[in-house]
Protein backbone atom coordinates (compact mmCIF):
# COMPACT_ATOMS: atom_id res chain seq x y z
CA UNK A 1 0.00 0.00 0.00
CA UNK A 2 0.91 3.32 -0.52
CA UNK A 3 2.44 4.94 2.90
CA UNK A 4 1.07 8.42 1.57
CA UNK A 5 -2.02 6.66 1.78
CA UNK A 6 -2.54 5.43 5.52
CA UNK A 7 -5.29 7.21 6.45
CA UNK A 8 -7.86 7.42 3.75
CA UNK A 9 -7.05 3.67 3.46
CA UNK A 10 -9.13 2.92 6.30
CA UNK A 11 -12.60 3.72 3.86
CA UNK A 12 -11.25 3.15 0.48
CA UNK A 13 -9.08 -0.04 0.52
CA UNK A 14 -9.96 -4.13 0.35
CA UNK A 15 -13.17 -5.68 0.07
CA UNK A 16 -14.98 -4.82 3.09
CA UNK A 17 -15.02 -1.69 1.50
CA UNK A 18 -16.25 -1.70 -1.54
CA UNK A 19 -19.67 -0.66 0.12
CA UNK A 20 -17.57 2.87 0.75
CA UNK A 21 -16.19 3.10 -2.51
CA UNK A 22 -19.67 2.65 -4.33
CA UNK A 23 -20.39 6.08 -2.73
CA UNK A 24 -17.37 7.27 -3.57
CA UNK A 25 -18.24 6.46 -6.91
CA UNK A 26 -21.61 8.24 -6.52
CA UNK A 27 -19.35 11.40 -6.62
CA UNK A 28 -18.30 10.96 -9.91
CA UNK A 29 -14.66 9.17 -8.64
CA UNK A 30 -13.15 7.20 -10.92
CA UNK A 31 -10.94 3.73 -9.43
CA UNK A 32 -7.80 5.84 -9.88
CA UNK A 33 -9.23 8.80 -7.53
CA UNK A 34 -10.26 6.39 -5.26
CA UNK A 35 -7.00 4.86 -4.53
CA UNK A 36 -4.83 8.18 -4.87
CA UNK A 37 -4.18 10.07 -1.33
CA UNK A 38 -6.86 12.22 -0.95
CA UNK A 39 -5.97 15.52 0.61
CA UNK A 40 -8.89 17.58 2.33
CA UNK A 41 -9.53 21.21 1.55
CA UNK A 42 -10.95 23.23 4.56
CA UNK A 43 -13.08 25.77 2.46
CA UNK A 44 -13.24 28.97 3.97
CA UNK A 45 -15.38 30.63 1.77
CA UNK A 46 -18.94 32.41 2.09
CA UNK A 47 -21.38 35.24 0.42
CA UNK A 48 -21.27 37.66 3.84
CA UNK A 49 -17.36 38.24 4.40
CA UNK A 50 -15.04 40.03 2.10
CA UNK A 51 -12.12 38.19 2.76
CA UNK A 52 -13.72 35.04 1.86
CA UNK A 53 -16.31 36.11 -1.25
CA UNK A 54 -13.53 34.92 -3.33
CA UNK A 55 -11.80 32.06 -1.70
CA UNK A 56 -14.06 29.44 -4.08
CA UNK A 57 -10.87 30.59 -6.86
CA UNK A 58 -8.39 30.28 -4.45
CA UNK A 59 -9.72 26.60 -3.81
CA UNK A 60 -9.66 25.88 -7.21
CA UNK A 61 -6.12 26.77 -7.76
CA UNK A 62 -5.56 24.92 -4.57
CA UNK A 63 -7.24 21.91 -6.29
CA UNK A 64 -5.33 21.53 -9.75
CA UNK A 65 -2.09 21.74 -7.82
CA UNK A 66 -2.71 18.85 -6.12
CA UNK A 67 -4.21 17.12 -8.68
CA UNK A 68 -1.03 18.02 -10.92
CA UNK A 69 1.00 16.41 -7.43
CA UNK A 70 -0.76 13.13 -7.76
CA UNK A 71 -3.29 13.89 -5.29
CA UNK A 72 -7.50 13.76 -4.94
CA UNK A 73 -8.23 17.19 -3.57
CA UNK A 74 -11.80 17.31 -1.71
CA UNK A 75 -13.05 20.49 -0.51
CA UNK A 76 -15.56 21.26 2.47
CA UNK A 77 -16.82 24.18 3.96
CA UNK A 78 -16.54 25.62 7.34
CA UNK A 79 -18.66 28.98 9.05
CA UNK A 80 -16.86 32.38 9.33
CA UNK A 81 -18.02 35.41 10.96
CA UNK A 82 -16.86 39.27 9.93
CA UNK A 83 -15.86 41.07 12.78
CA UNK A 84 -16.79 44.08 10.76
CA UNK A 85 -20.12 43.21 10.23
CA UNK A 86 -21.17 41.56 13.58
CA UNK A 87 -19.76 44.44 14.90
CA UNK A 88 -22.16 47.01 16.98
CA UNK A 89 -24.66 44.41 17.49
CA UNK A 90 -25.62 41.44 19.34
CA UNK A 91 -24.08 39.62 16.71
CA UNK A 92 -20.30 40.60 18.29
CA UNK A 93 -20.62 38.26 21.14
CA UNK A 94 -20.35 35.06 18.98
CA UNK A 95 -17.47 36.21 16.85
CA UNK A 96 -14.40 34.79 19.08
CA UNK A 97 -16.93 31.43 20.35
CA UNK A 98 -17.07 30.75 16.55
CA UNK A 99 -13.09 29.72 16.43
CA UNK A 100 -14.10 26.81 18.70
CA UNK A 101 -16.86 25.84 16.75
CA UNK A 102 -14.50 26.04 13.54
CA UNK A 103 -12.11 23.76 15.20
CA UNK A 104 -14.35 21.07 16.19
CA UNK A 105 -16.06 21.01 12.76
CA UNK A 106 -12.79 20.53 10.69
CA UNK A 107 -11.52 17.97 13.61
CA UNK A 108 -15.13 16.08 12.81
CA UNK A 109 -14.81 16.12 9.05
CA UNK A 110 -11.21 15.10 9.18
CA UNK A 111 -11.69 12.00 11.65
CA UNK A 112 -15.17 10.97 9.72
CA UNK A 113 -13.40 10.88 6.78
CA UNK A 114 -9.77 10.32 7.38
CA UNK A 115 -8.05 12.62 4.95
CA UNK A 116 -4.43 11.82 4.18
CA UNK A 117 -3.16 15.45 4.51
CA UNK A 118 -4.96 19.08 4.78
CA UNK A 119 -4.81 22.52 3.00
CA UNK A 120 -6.30 24.74 4.93
CA UNK A 121 -7.80 28.06 2.96
CA UNK A 122 -8.90 30.62 5.69
CA UNK A 123 -8.34 34.55 6.24
CA UNK A 124 -10.39 36.32 8.64
CA UNK A 125 -10.42 37.12 11.96
CA UNK A 126 -11.46 34.14 14.04
CA UNK A 127 -11.35 32.06 11.00
CA UNK A 128 -7.38 30.92 10.92
CA UNK A 129 -6.93 30.87 14.15
CA UNK A 130 -9.67 28.24 14.84
CA UNK A 131 -8.08 26.32 11.73
CA UNK A 132 -4.34 26.35 13.06
CA UNK A 133 -5.82 25.09 16.03
CA UNK A 134 -7.71 22.65 14.18
CA UNK A 135 -4.56 21.62 11.86
CA UNK A 136 -2.45 21.11 15.41
CA UNK A 137 -4.80 18.95 17.33
CA UNK A 138 -5.92 16.67 14.08
CA UNK A 139 -2.03 16.70 13.51
CA UNK A 140 -1.73 15.49 9.62
CA UNK A 141 0.29 16.85 7.03
CA UNK A 142 -1.30 20.33 6.63
CA UNK A 143 -0.07 23.49 4.60
CA UNK A 144 -2.15 27.07 4.94
CA UNK A 145 -3.04 29.61 2.22
CA UNK A 146 -4.90 32.41 2.87
CA UNK A 147 -7.05 33.95 0.75
CA UNK A 148 -4.60 37.72 0.72
CA UNK A 149 -5.36 40.99 1.80
CA UNK A 150 -7.57 43.94 0.35
CA UNK A 151 -6.01 46.96 -1.23
CA UNK A 152 -6.48 50.55 0.09
CA UNK A 153 -9.39 52.61 -0.65
CA UNK A 154 -8.83 55.42 -2.12
CA UNK A 155 -10.86 58.65 -1.82
CA UNK A 156 -11.63 60.53 -4.76
CA UNK A 157 -9.35 63.72 -4.22
CA UNK A 158 -7.41 62.34 -0.97
CA UNK A 159 -3.43 61.98 -2.56
CA UNK A 160 -3.11 60.17 1.29
CA UNK A 161 -1.38 56.04 0.92
CA UNK A 162 -5.39 54.99 1.07
CA UNK A 163 -7.81 54.25 3.48
CA UNK A 164 -9.44 51.45 5.25
CA UNK A 165 -12.07 50.07 7.12
CA UNK A 166 -10.86 51.94 10.66
CA UNK A 167 -10.90 54.93 9.02
CA UNK A 168 -14.68 54.54 8.43
CA UNK A 169 -15.62 54.28 12.28
CA UNK A 170 -13.28 57.48 12.75
CA UNK A 171 -15.31 59.04 9.94
CA UNK A 172 -18.76 57.81 11.49
CA UNK A 173 -17.60 60.02 14.52
CA UNK A 174 -16.61 63.27 12.46
CA UNK A 175 -19.83 63.13 10.52
CA UNK A 176 -21.70 62.81 14.05
CA UNK A 177 -20.01 65.99 15.33
CA UNK A 178 -21.13 67.36 12.24
CA UNK A 179 -17.74 67.94 11.06
CA UNK A 180 -18.48 65.83 8.09
CA UNK A 181 -21.18 66.24 5.40
CA UNK A 182 -23.49 63.30 4.15
CA UNK A 183 -21.85 63.68 0.16
CA UNK A 184 -18.51 63.35 2.02
CA UNK A 185 -19.61 60.27 4.50
CA UNK A 186 -20.94 58.35 1.69
CA UNK A 187 -17.46 58.70 -0.77
CA UNK A 188 -16.21 57.19 2.36
CA UNK A 189 -18.57 54.53 2.22
CA UNK A 190 -18.40 53.44 -1.46
CA UNK A 191 -14.05 53.44 -1.56
CA UNK A 192 -13.15 52.43 1.62
CA UNK A 193 -12.91 48.61 1.20
CA UNK A 194 -12.69 48.41 -2.91
CA UNK A 195 -11.89 44.53 -3.36
CA UNK A 196 -12.40 41.26 -1.90
CA UNK A 197 -9.51 40.52 0.86
CA UNK A 198 -8.93 40.92 4.41
CA UNK A 199 -9.37 44.70 5.61
CA UNK A 200 -6.23 46.43 4.78
CA UNK A 201 -4.27 47.29 7.80
CA UNK A 202 -3.19 44.93 10.31
CA UNK A 203 -6.06 43.60 11.82
CA UNK A 204 -6.97 41.01 13.25
CA UNK A 205 -7.29 38.70 10.16
CA UNK A 206 -3.75 39.94 8.15
CA UNK A 207 -2.56 40.14 11.89
CA UNK A 208 -2.50 36.71 11.76
CA UNK A 209 -2.41 35.63 8.21
CA UNK A 210 1.35 37.10 8.53
CA UNK A 211 2.15 34.84 11.81
CA UNK A 212 0.61 31.82 10.35
CA UNK A 213 3.91 32.64 7.52
CA UNK A 214 6.53 33.63 10.27
CA UNK A 215 5.54 30.13 12.33
CA UNK A 216 6.15 28.45 9.38
CA UNK A 217 2.49 27.19 8.51
CA UNK A 218 2.21 29.28 5.24
CA UNK A 219 4.41 29.58 1.95
CA UNK A 220 6.16 32.67 1.93
CA UNK A 221 3.96 35.40 0.96
CA UNK A 222 0.84 33.70 2.67
CA UNK A 223 0.39 37.07 5.15
CA UNK A 224 0.47 39.90 2.13
CA UNK A 225 -0.37 39.07 -1.55
CA UNK A 226 -3.08 40.50 -2.25
CA UNK A 227 -6.19 38.97 -3.08
CA UNK A 228 -6.69 40.15 -6.01
CA UNK A 229 -3.44 39.58 -7.72
CA UNK A 230 -2.81 36.80 -9.90
CA UNK A 231 0.47 36.05 -7.58
CA UNK A 232 -2.14 34.61 -5.28
CA UNK A 233 -3.49 32.26 -7.31
CA UNK A 234 0.29 30.86 -7.63
CA UNK A 235 0.69 30.64 -4.76
CA UNK A 236 -2.74 28.32 -4.14
CA UNK A 237 -1.28 25.99 -6.59
CA UNK A 238 2.46 26.03 -5.13
CA UNK A 239 0.50 25.32 -1.76
CA UNK A 240 -1.65 22.45 -3.58
CA UNK A 241 1.96 20.95 -4.87
CA UNK A 242 3.95 21.72 -1.58
CA UNK A 243 0.82 19.37 0.63
CA UNK A 244 2.16 16.35 -1.69
CA UNK A 245 5.16 16.58 -0.68
CA UNK A 246 4.71 17.14 3.21
CA UNK A 247 2.54 14.19 2.64
CA UNK A 248 5.68 11.87 1.39
CA UNK A 249 7.56 13.20 3.88
CA UNK A 250 5.27 12.80 6.60
CA UNK A 251 5.68 16.27 7.80
CA UNK A 252 3.12 17.30 10.17
CA UNK A 253 1.88 20.78 11.81
CA UNK A 254 3.38 19.35 15.22
CA UNK A 255 6.65 19.12 13.55
CA UNK A 256 6.68 22.97 12.74
CA UNK A 257 4.45 24.12 15.50
CA UNK A 258 7.24 24.31 18.46
CA UNK A 259 7.59 26.23 21.42
CA UNK A 260 11.09 28.10 19.77
CA UNK A 261 8.31 28.65 16.47
CA UNK A 262 5.64 30.73 18.74
CA UNK A 263 8.42 32.28 19.71
CA UNK A 264 9.43 33.62 16.75
CA UNK A 265 6.10 34.04 15.84
CA UNK A 266 5.73 36.59 18.82
CA UNK A 267 8.82 38.41 18.12
CA UNK A 268 7.37 39.37 14.30
CA UNK A 269 3.94 40.25 16.09
CA UNK A 270 5.77 42.61 18.09
CA UNK A 271 7.92 44.17 14.75
CA UNK A 272 4.76 44.31 12.98
CA UNK A 273 2.56 45.66 15.46
CA UNK A 274 -0.10 43.57 15.00
CA UNK A 275 -3.55 43.50 16.36
CA UNK A 276 -3.87 42.58 20.18
CA UNK A 277 -5.93 40.00 19.49
CA UNK A 278 -3.04 38.02 18.78
CA UNK A 279 -3.02 37.40 22.63
CA UNK A 280 -6.38 35.70 22.55
CA UNK A 281 -5.46 33.69 19.93
CA UNK A 282 -1.60 32.12 19.95
CA UNK A 283 -2.38 30.85 23.56
CA UNK A 284 -5.04 29.32 22.42
CA UNK A 285 -3.10 27.61 19.43
CA UNK A 286 -0.23 26.98 21.31
CA UNK A 287 -2.34 24.97 23.72
CA UNK A 288 -3.58 22.45 20.83
CA UNK A 289 -0.04 22.22 19.79
CA UNK A 290 0.92 21.46 23.56
CA UNK A 291 3.20 24.24 23.61
CA UNK A 292 2.44 26.29 27.18
CA UNK A 293 2.71 29.59 26.48
CA UNK A 294 2.30 32.61 28.58
CA UNK A 295 0.87 35.75 27.05
CA UNK A 296 3.40 37.59 29.35
CA UNK A 297 6.18 36.25 27.20
CA UNK A 298 5.18 39.38 24.86
CA UNK A 299 6.27 42.01 27.74
CA UNK A 300 9.84 39.95 27.89
CA UNK A 301 9.87 39.78 23.78
CA UNK A 302 8.58 43.28 23.29
CA UNK A 303 11.49 44.48 25.44
CA UNK A 304 13.88 43.37 22.70
CA UNK A 305 12.06 43.62 19.65
CA UNK A 306 11.88 47.19 17.78
CA UNK A 307 8.55 47.90 16.19
CA UNK A 308 9.46 47.77 12.66
CA UNK A 309 6.30 48.77 11.02
CA UNK A 310 3.20 51.51 11.74
CA UNK A 311 0.61 49.72 9.81
CA UNK A 312 -3.18 51.19 9.51
CA UNK A 313 -4.82 51.95 12.15
CA UNK A 314 -1.11 52.62 13.62
CA UNK A 315 -0.24 54.82 10.89
CA UNK A 316 -1.03 55.70 6.84
CA UNK A 317 0.46 52.35 5.33
CA UNK A 318 -1.10 49.44 4.19
CA UNK A 319 -0.79 45.36 3.81
CA UNK A 320 -0.40 45.97 0.26
CA UNK A 321 2.58 48.43 1.19
CA UNK A 322 4.34 45.19 3.13
CA UNK A 323 4.30 43.10 0.75
CA UNK A 324 5.86 45.47 -1.62
CA UNK A 325 8.97 46.01 1.14
CA UNK A 326 9.41 42.43 0.89
CA UNK A 327 6.35 40.97 3.30
CA UNK A 328 6.82 39.32 6.35
CA UNK A 329 10.35 37.79 5.33
CA UNK A 330 11.81 41.10 5.00
CA UNK A 331 11.00 41.99 8.60
CA UNK A 332 12.43 38.53 9.64
CA UNK A 333 15.62 39.27 7.88
CA UNK A 334 16.11 42.74 9.97
CA UNK A 335 14.86 40.46 13.38
CA UNK A 336 17.55 37.90 12.37
CA UNK A 337 19.90 40.36 11.23
CA UNK A 338 19.94 41.14 15.59
CA UNK A 339 19.74 37.82 16.36
CA UNK A 340 16.26 38.09 17.49
CA UNK A 341 14.68 34.87 15.94
CA UNK A 342 15.83 31.06 15.74
CA UNK A 343 16.66 30.79 12.25
CA UNK A 344 16.89 26.73 12.24
CA UNK A 345 13.30 26.13 12.67
CA UNK A 346 11.20 24.05 9.70
CA UNK A 347 8.41 25.44 8.13
CA UNK A 348 6.06 23.96 5.13
CA UNK A 349 8.05 25.27 2.45
CA UNK A 350 10.64 22.68 3.20
CA UNK A 351 12.73 24.92 4.00
CA UNK A 352 13.75 26.30 7.45
CA UNK A 353 12.67 30.04 8.35
CA UNK A 354 16.13 31.20 7.96
CA UNK A 355 16.48 29.94 4.37
CA UNK A 356 13.83 31.49 3.58
CA UNK A 357 14.48 35.26 4.41
CA UNK A 358 18.63 35.68 4.74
Amino acid sequence: MDNTKQRSAQMTEGAQRSPHRSLMKALGWTDREIHMPIIGIVNGANDIIPGHIHLNRIVEAVKAGVRQAGGNPVSFPVIGVCDGIAMGHTGMKYSLASREVIADSIEIMATAHPFDALVFVPNCDKIVPGMLMAAARINIPSIFISGGPMLAGKIPGDSSCGTSLSVMFEKVGTHAAGLLSDEQLLAYEDNACPTCGSCSGMFTANSMNCLTEAIGMGLPGNGTVPAVYSARDRLAKEAGYQVMELLKNNVRPLDIMTEKAFANALAVDMALGCSTNTMLHLPAIAHEAGVALDIFMANDISAKVPNLCHLAPAGEHHIEDLYAAGGVLAVMHELGKAGLLDPSLPTVSGKSIGELYE
